[in-house]
């Protein structure tokens, strides 16, 4: 029987998980406020490793992106 893919993406082209520290960085933001958003919502999906945060930079790109605003 064939075992199911997960995704079409070849394992080999994904990019590592941003870790809580790396998005933090990445947004420059203190760490405090990325565990702020995975607690009350807000900012880019996460993910839970064990107990670990990670999200995807797809997902923090897309975040960004709908974060833009028009300068009035």
């Amino acid at each position: 029987m064939p075992v199911a893919q997960i995704s079409d993406t070849p394992s080999s082209t994904r990019r590592k998980l941003a870790t809580a520290r790396e998005l933090a960085d990445y947004c420059g933001v203190p760490l405090a406020t990325v565990y702020q958003w995975s607690h009350r919502g807000g900012g880019p999906r996460m993910i839970k490793v064990g107990r670990h945060l990670r999200a995807r930079w797809t997902d923090i790109e897309r975040w960004l992106d709908a974060q833009t605003i028009d300068a009035a």
